[in-house]
């Protein structure tokens, strides 16, 4: 037999129970105590359960969530032996949470949000440029009541009304730049632009299918980010100028673009093979910097952040309903449980940089989760300082490093028969996840022939061959392939046209081919540049 004895430190008083273990470290009394002073949120009088403690316990709510109010207090408490503390009915906790609101812990979450690892870290970066992506979650549910049906609607193929999270996530860390969310209608490009004033000129965004809508792509390049998505099937985009590479030079509305066509072909270890196709947009234009490969390799970083909604959804909330009833305690609960993401995953990245070299994708999600919850019903760790060293998270973490990612595929089988994508077809995947023993990409090179042009117009009757006004636009717009041009500027030029025959004939020539329509008002020739760049 043997004793054990071991101090904790803790604030004082009624503060006790207010802490989150060694995650207190990075969410510090001060700062819980500034935000709800800056949001006036503090008490006015010291309560039995004062509004510090009510934050911690909003956290800790969301790192236990499979229990209820009581038994969260009593894990907050369980490390406090001979400490006294309140013992706190269920009514008087929820009174807790409805006296706090929502304002302090989005507030809070503001603060600790933000890219997490040095430029310098490991998978981090793409040249000079920090990776971030855009991508929406809608499976997250809340409970079935009146009030949270009137804000959110009921979604059909599960019967829980749903909340659309709208994220801007490091790729290289997961950690959260931004966040919104509310009902599903509103649209994932509503919602992202909400979030572009995040963005910097040192970052490269990716996104999937669905951000390139002309006003979303002017929005992005405004802000002087670059950019890297795929296109829709559906978006024509005219060949401007061929590059050595493969790629060409294109023009989406107002934002000249770079597209790649890239073919993917994946062998497996158990001799599978299956081909996949990337259309790609970006704003990195210089091809001899920028390779096509490169960036088609780069853009399954953009995957990463799937592994955000993962740890959220089901390593966190292990798939659970979220407990509010309401429109105000759902917001509250989702600020809290983003929150607490961010703060483990800040500890997670300060324990891969504190070894030199160390990817943070080799730290485990889990491992983190799970330790910083042994640590709050321990009540350890409150007052470590250098947790990235000396804190007991950082060192599982560092114990339990994953292996170097490696290349595998897995099956997007759809397994529930409720689902928006049980119509999804087979793609050749396999049903298992299998080691990738060779990746093969080829870049398509966009067609040589242009379209003919017609031998007859209705727009050429009674006029000379010499004379004729499709000719004679057409012969302007190919002066200067690369040049946009407006209706209006066109009839300007020539004089003798009016501005309403031409808006009617340049859309008549748009659907038959001979011009590119790129946006509203906005045309350009169907004629590139023979001669790629050095």
């Amino acid at each position: 037999m043997m004793a054990i004895t071991r101090s904790v430190t803790v604030a004082a008083g009624k503060f006790a129970s207010g802490h989150l273990g060694e995650l207190t470290a990075v969410i510090p009394f001060e700062l819980v105590d500034a935000v709800l002073h800056e949001t006036r949120r503090l008490q006015r009088r010291l309560r039995d359960l004062p509004s510090r403690v009510g934050i911690y316990f909003l956290l800790a709510m969301c790192l236990f969530p499979e229990v209820g109010y009581r038994l969260v207090w009593d894990k907050l408490t369980a490390g406090l032996a001979n400490v006294p503390v309140a013992s706190p009915t269920p009514k008087a906790l929820r009174d807790l949470r409805r006296r706090l609101g929502a304002t302090p812990v989005r507030a809070l979450f503001d603060v600790l949000a933000g890219p997490l690892a040095r430029p310098t870290t490991p998978g981090v970066s793409f040249g000079p440029y920090r990776t971030v992506s855009f991508d929406g979650c809608s499976s997250q549910k809340v409970p079935d009541t009146e009030r949270n049906r009137a804000w959110l609607g009921r979604t059909s193929h599960h019967g829980y009304p749903t909340l659309e999270l709208m994220t801007l996530v490091e790729t290289g860390t997961r950690a959260l730049l931004g966040v919104v969310f509310g009902p599903t209608d509103e649209g994932e490009t509503s919602y992202a632009s909400r979030l572009l004033h995040l963005l910097r000129p040192h970052m490269l965004v990716l996104w999937d299918k669905g951000f390139d809508g002309n006003a979303f792509l002017a929005a992005v390049s405004a802000t002087r980010a670059q950019f890297l998505g795929r296109l829709r099937s559906n978006r024509r985009t005219p060949v401007l100028t061929r590059l050595a590479d493969g790629s060409y030079l294109s023009v989406i509305g107002t934002v000249r673009v770079r597209v790649i066509d890239a073919q993917i072909t994946v062998t497996c270890a158990d001799g599978t093979c299956f081909t996949g196709s990337y259309r790609l947009a970006t704003s990195l234009t210089d091809s001899r910097r920028y390779p096509a490969a490169s960036l088609t390799r780069l853009y399954h970083q953009r995957w990463e952040h799937e592994s955000a909604y993962y740890a959220l959804r089901h390593t966190i909330m292990a798939g659970r309903v979220l407990r509010s009833g309401d429109p105000n305690g759902v917001k509250q609960e989702m600020w809290a449980l983003l929150t607490l993401y961010q703060a483990l995953r800040t500890i997670m990245v300060d324990a891969a940089e504190s070894v030199p070299g160390t990817d943070p994708d080799r730290c485990g999600f889990t491992i983190a989760f799970q330790a910083a919850r042994d640590q709050v019903v321990q009540a350890a760790g409150v007052g470590t300082a250098n947790y990235a060293a000396d804190g007991r998270i950082g060192q599982k973490l560092l114990a339990g490093l994953l292996p170097a990612r490696r290349q595998r595929v897995s099956t997007r089988k759809v397994k529930s028969p409720m689902s928006r994508y049980s119509e999804r077809h087979d793609d050749g995947r396999p049903d298992v996840t299998l080691a990738v023993i060779s990746l093969d990409i080829s870049i398509h090179e966009p067609p040589e022939t242009q379209p003919a042009l017609p031998t007859r117009s209705r727009d050429d009757r009674y006029v000379l061959p010499t004379r004729r006004r499709r000719h004679r636009i057409l012969a302007l717009l190919q002066e200067n392939p690369t040049r946009l041009w407006r209706p209006r500027e066109i009839a300007a030029h020539f004089g003798d046209i009016t501005l309403h025959t031409m808006y009617r004939q340049l859309s008549r020539w748009a659907d038959d081919g001979l011009i590119h329509k790129i946006g509203p008002g906005l045309y350009a020739a169907t004629a590139w540049t023979s001669t790629p760049l050095a």
